[in-house]
């Protein structure tokens, strides 16, 4: 039986009127996304065409996912909304806090004792306003998500990056802060700019080594980490229908890396299976009875250059493995020449660890195929050279793959199964290292591999691959082998190859669960206390940002101009911060500290211009903030590139930080900016970056006539005298400029609440 199996059927009810009425206004056939958009405005049926990349639009999202590190912050902020109960479905998952060190055993018995009041508050919080609680060990918020949550036709937001792997199973699901997810739960439209679309067109079929998960490896690599912005991405074909549901989620998970607003799959039949074969078959029966909505219309697919913005085209059939990096997951490289790049780079051939798992390969698909290659270094007489970690997405697949023994045939070749949570992909990793700092090189079938994201060791080479991939690398414990055409010597001195992986889409005896791991709320919360400590170091309840003043901002310091990749883990780093998401006060001390000065090409050290020494990034920000005086922080291109985490944006926020002004923006963090009361700004012309100079003091002229598409002034006030002055662009509407005025966008909320 599916969750709010009512909501469903009530999107379906309404779906094909609502198609018809944006068929009409738009005037012509409706892609995939145009048709779950379209039905999903906060206003009902539609009356008007809205257009791609300029138009911003209020949507009504059907339900909000949130993961424990983002839903501390998101539903502290819920609190001050006023509301007794979420105006949607929404559920929390306990998957970011769990740290890999030992085992899963022993490393959830650890997080939970470690973590126990952030625990308790979620658990609390979502029992007093009527939200679903997945506990610690349940799985990877998107993993669970697809394989209860998602449905055909849908739309959702999720306080995670990574929330669009449901486009799988055909939703729209969109990452965003966690003040977006706020106001959704709070009753009030979610605002959007209608995204672009870019058409991926599938052909052929996967073989051999190949997987799903390499689709999305070379469209990274055509599109780059900011090619998909302001767009969705939309895959159809042959080749798309070939895929498995779960192969699907796989391809639209990572499609964050290149910044795409979401991707999504139509409504197939490998959908329906994977619905049936999770228990969810009425929501497949219900699907079936609007299919032609949940698809694009033919003349579509007849004809894709006419109705998209972009056009790529992958025939499957053809298609290499991919492996992706270092350090960044655009850089792609096929198989066959991934040997060669590993020697010219000079990176280091021997592999240290491979990991398997995470949000984006760990379906039971992904588990099988894996495991196929991983009996063969039992059954070939071939040791691991490399160490093995395997993390199951869920208590679901991990239940499953254990009874139908793919876990012992990990563990026979050495490898440790972690607990289900995102543990190194995130950087929850206690790695065992001989020498921190020694230059060395891992792979994973995870999806983010920035500097320092995996280990916090900046000379760890990450690159990301498919499950079998990773493992055939663990097996042979050398970068530059090639499964598909080198030999290893086994412990009897013969030559042996791998034979291709081998996998299992659904399992053969069905799913199998003890305990999932959720847990209800109360019919009525009324009488629930919500547990926050007021000595806790970990949560802390929020006060309201305050309003702006009414005047343009002089006089402000520069507190960083920050070079190159600037991401939220450089702004707001993971790993051992966690613990503090809850509370900002705290966090606060991570501002910033991972971006690298322009002016002395280190992190965390900058000037503090009322003393004239250098000093770290939030102390310097804090002496600024205790004085009185704003500041600005100046960034290079798509700044805030990577995860969705809304702290990024409000802890400069909190500590006195007025603007960011910036080459480009990446989509979700100037969003997160701006409901947070900042000015998020980009050079109109982007050499004037150069122009900024360590000592400057700035204004920012224009505020008292701001308005949509009316630029601001920037005047830079030199240490020598003289001044420079130039305009800036931003992308605020009139609501967004009322957030800025406001103060906050929750501001607005608990006004309009108290009204």
């Amino acid at each position: 039986m599916a969750f709010d199996l009512d909501m469903i059927q009530r999107v379906y009810a309404n779906l094909g009127k609502r198609v018809e009425a944006a068929r009409q206004a738009v005037g012509k056939p409706l892609t995939l996304s145009e048709k779950i958009l379209y039905s999903h405005l906060f206003g009902g049926e539609t009356t008007q065409a809205f257009e791609r990349g300029k138009a911003y639009v209020d949507f009504a999202p059907d339900r909000v996912a949130m993961q424990d590190a983002t839903a501390q912050m998101a539903l502290l902020q819920f609190m001050q909304a006023g509301r007794p109960q979420v105006a949607v479905p929404s559920t929390v998952h306990c998957d970011h806090l769990i740290q890999a060190e030992v085992g899963a055993v022993q490393d959830l018995d650890i997080a939970k004792s470690k973590n126990k009041e952030v625990y308790d508050f979620l658990a609390s919080i979502s029992n007093k306003y009527g939200i679903g609680f997945w506990k610690p060990g349940a799985g990877i918020i998107h993993q669970v998500v697809i394989e209860n949550y998602a449905f055909p036709g849908g739309m959702m937001i999720g306080t995670d990056s990574h929330t669009p792997n449901a486009g799988g199973l055909g939703m729209i699901a969109i990452g965003v802060g966690g003040a977006d997810a706020c106001d959704v739960m709070a009753g009030l439209a979610w605002e959007l700019k209608m995204p672009k679309l870019i058409g991926i067109k599938l052909t052929g079929k996967l073989s051999g080594w190949a997987s799903a998960k390499d689709v999305i490896l070379r469209v990274a690599g055509i599109l780059t980490v900011k090619g998909g912005t302001g767009c969705i991405v939309e895959y159809f074909g042959e080749g798309a229908e070939s895929l498995s549901a779960t192969g699907k989620g796989t391809i639209c998970n990572m499609g964050a890396e290149i910044g795409a607003t979401t991707s999504i799959f139509a409504y197939d039949e490998k959908m329906a299976d994977y619905l049936k074969a999770t228990s969810r078959a009425d929501i497949a029966a219900a699907a079936d009875a609007v299919k032609a909505d949940l698809r694009a219309d033919e003349e579509v697919y007849a004809d894709p250059a006419s109705y998209y913005d972009q056009l790529i085209e992958i025939d499957l059939t053809t298609l290499e493995p991919h492996i992706n990096g270092p350090f960044t997951p655009d850089l792609a490289w096929p198989l066959s020449n991934f040997a060669k790049a590993v020697k010219e780079n000079n990176w280091p051939t021997k592999l240290d660890v491979g990991l398997i798992g995470s949000c984006t390969n760990s379906s039971y698909e992904d588990m099988t195929r894996s495991a196929s290659v991983a009996a063969q270094a039992t059954a070939k007489h071939l040791k691991t050279k490399s160490e093995f970690t395997v993390t199951p997405g869920s208590e679901l697949v991990r239940f499953t793959a254990e009874r139908d023994g793919l876990l012992d045939t990990f563990e026979e070749i050495g490898g440790v199964v972690l607990a289900n949570a995102c543990g190194p992909c995130i950087g929850q990793w206690a790695r065992h290292m001989d020498d921190p700092t020694r230059k060395n090189s891992i792979i994973t079938s995870f999806n983010r591999n920035f500097a320092k994201r995996n280990d916090g060791n900046a000379s760890t080479h990450a690159f990301v691959a498919s499950p079998e991939i990773v493992t055939a690398l663990v097996i042979a414990g050398d970068l530059t082998f090639n499964p598909m055409t080198d030999t290893l010597t086994n412990e009897a001195g013969e030559q042996v190859m791998l034979d291709e992986p081998k996998g299992i889409e659904q399992p053969l005896k069905g799913y199998a669960v003890d305990d999932a791991g959720y847990q209800a709320p109360a019919e009525d919360g009324s009488g629930v206390q919500v547990l926050v400590s007021p000595t806790s170091d970990r949560l802390q309840l929020l006060a309201p940002f305050t309003a702006w003043e009414g005047t343009d901002l002089k006089g402000l310091k520069l507190l960083i101009k920050a070079k190159g990749k600037c991401t939220t883990d450089h702004i707001s780093m993971a790993g051992p911060w966690l613990k503090y998401r809850g509370h900002l006060d705290n966090i606060s001390n991570n501002m910033l500290i991972g971006a690298v000065n322009f002016y002395n090409e280190k992190t965390n050290t900058v000037k503090n211009q009322l003393t004239g020494e250098y000093g770290e990034v939030p102390a310097v920000q804090r002496a600024y903030k205790a004085a009185g005086i704003g500041s600005i922080v100046v960034g290079d291109e798509n700044y805030g590139e990577g995860s969705s985490r809304e702290h990024a944006a409000m802890e400069p926020r909190f500590l006195g930080v007025r603007a960011i002004l910036v080459r480009s923006f990446a989509r979700i963090h100037e969003t997160n900016l701006k409901k947070q009361g900042m000015l998020a700004l980009t050079f109109s012309n982007p050499a004037d970056y150069d122009k900024i100079q360590e000592d400057d003091v700035i204004d920012i002229d224009g505020l008292t006539e701001f308005a949509p598409g009316r630029p601001l002034e920037i005047v830079l006030h030199h240490a020598d005298g003289t001044t420079d002055e130039f305009p800036v662009n931003h992308t605020y509407n009139e609501g967004q400029i009322e957030w800025f005025k406001a103060g906050a966008a929750l501001n607005i909320i608990r006004m309009k609440q108290n009204a």
